[in-house]
């Protein structure tokens, strides 16, 4: 009787931590429900304390299936949508994903225990955050990496906000960690002590947000003018609909030739290579040039006429020098996306699964460190799509003399999901780490323009065919992030480590 109801204790727990994962997904876009964070991370730590290493693995596995089953299941769309495979074996794909991500909490529960079988502060404060950290960082780079719902992006409307200019989303993850381990420790051990130290980090942190760490230019106010043309992704790359894609672009454009500084076009809006377009691209340069008003757009870049190599890349044309092939004021895609754009192992998948034969999945690499586009006299720091959740990447490229940072994007993969939402979150942080507007032309949405605070400055709702007007106001000036990086959390994470390898030997 006794072992039965221990049992059913034990499945009680893996449930709690079932249903704590998914609240953390209620944290992001486009719910934005800040304190779900504190609580998903918080209820993982309560429920990790004196559990044996088996427990332990048992309660972060299903904790993590809980936050990614309800938080990336958005990709189905793609795969079921696009991919030309029965329901159920998209459904299976998904769920294959999901475990795989969720070795990553299982680890960090496995190694926690390992190192501090304890119920100390020590370890809800120093080695949970550290260990986190560690582990996000390893879903970060394994296998191309998956750094997607990371807790510190919850914060871009809450109240650590201010802290992302100065050390970047991963020290704020660090952070919330240390935040719910104090929480923990208050109600695990009736500490009043420990939930107000959670309180004063917190209301400490708030402050922060109001500090600006750049400077307005008004004099180079730029009027910019973004196109989301909704273009089908079923029949975006039909050669069929190349046409139609580029008459509904150029019409949409046009009115507005003379009137703005730069037009922006998104992803691939031109689905075909480059030099299939090279009549297309110099007669629309020659107006663009004749009226004074820039185009950035997507394109599928080949390096080589006749050459199997090609790249998913952005170009200008209307600049002061003509338009050319061999033009190097472009930004050539440089983090792929496995089964998207590349496929590992391709002459044995594509013959297996019809899924890996999606149109443009072959694609290269562009270098990782690219100049900056020069666009209507602005510097632009670029990345395409999936790129702009890359937050070491971006600051890689970015300089002190950007006066934008620019994403182009297609997330009509992923239909009438949260997914896009997402995505436009980790676009926001990047604005506001390195103080600079952004500028999102997307396919069918989340098209907007976001102040160096990370602040939406307009936007137009999804699934429209319409153009995005707006006044651009750069700035200038480096934030601490800009400077340092993620400097802050390794040392964070190396020091805390080291507390616990001396309050182990003592």
């Amino acid at each position: 009787m006794e072992l039965s109801f221990l049992y059913s204790i034990q499945w009680i727990q893996v449930i709690l931590a079932l249903i704590s994962g998914a609240m953390g997904t209620i944290s992001f876009s486009p719910y934005d429900c800040w304190p779900a964070a504190l609580y998903s991370l918080f209820s993982l730590q309560l429920l990790l304390l004196g559990k044996n290493i088996i427990q332990s693995a048992c309660i972060g596995f299903f904790w993590g299936f809980g936050l990614f089953g309800t938080g990336i299941n958005w990709i189905y769309f793609s795969i079921a949508g696009f991919g030309d495979i029965p329901k159920a074996l998209s459904i299976f794909l998904v769920i294959l994903l999901v475990i795989y991500l969720s070795l990553y909490p299982t680890l960090f529960a496995i190694i926690l225990n390992y190192l501090c079988p304890s119920n100390s502060l020590w370890r809800l404060v120093c080695a949970a955050p550290a260990l986190w950290h560690i582990t996000e960082f390893l879903r970060g780079r394994m296998l191309t990496g998956f750094p997607w719902l990371q807790f510190g992006y919850s914060q871009i409307n809450g109240p650590l906000k201010g802290l992302a200019p100065i050390v970047g989303v991963e020290t704020i993850t660090f952070i919330l960690m240390m935040i719910s381990g104090l929480i923990a420790h208050a109600v695990y051990n009736n500490r009043i002590k420990s939930l107000n130290l959670a309180v004063a980090i917190i209301l400490f942190s708030y402050p922060l947000s109001m500090i600006k760490w750049y400077k307005i230019i008004p004099e180079k106010t730029a009027n910019v003018l973004i196109v989301q043309g909704n273009i089908l992704q079923s029949s975006k790359w039909n050669p069929e609909q190349l046409y139609n894609s580029l008459h509904i672009y150029t019409s949409y454009s046009e009115p507005w030739i003379g009137k703005v500084s730069m037009i922006i076009w998104p992803e691939s809006a031109i689905t075909d290579f480059e030099s299939n377009q090279q009549f297309f691209l110099n007669q629309l340069d020659k107006k663009l040039r004749l009226h004074g008003t820039s185009l950035i757009t997507g394109i599928v870049v080949d390096a080589h006429l006749n050459s199997n190599v090609y790249y998913n890349a952005m170009i200008v044309l209307g600049n002061n020098d003509p338009y050319s092939y061999q033009n190097k004021n472009r930004y050539q895609k440089n983090h792929l996306v496995p089964f998207g754009e590349f496929v590992p192992l391709q002459s044995l998948l594509r013959s297996i699964f019809p899924l890996f034969n999606l149109p443009m999945s072959s694609f290269s690499n562009g270098n990782y460190i690219q100049p900056q586009l020069k666009v209507a006299g602005y510097n632009l720091t670029s990345a395409i799509c999936y790129e702009i959740i890359l937050g070491e990447q971006v600051r890689a490229n970015f300089h002190p003399n950007t006066n934008f940072l620019i994403t182009i994007s297609n997330d009509a993969w992923f239909g009438d999901s949260i997914g896009p939402w997402q995505h436009f979150q980790m676009a926001r942080m990047r604005a506001l780490e390195l103080g600079r507007p952004l500028l999102r032309s997307t396919n069918n949405g989340i098209t907007a323009v976001i102040n160096a605070n990370g602040d939406i400055e307009k936007s137009i709702p999804q699934f429209t065919r319409q153009v995005l007007n707006v006044k651009v106001t750069p700035t200038s000036g480096q934030t601490p992030y800009s400077i340092v990086g993620i400097w802050p959390v390794w040392i964070l994470t190396l020091f805390s480590l080291g507390l616990i390898i001396i309050y182990r030997r003592m």
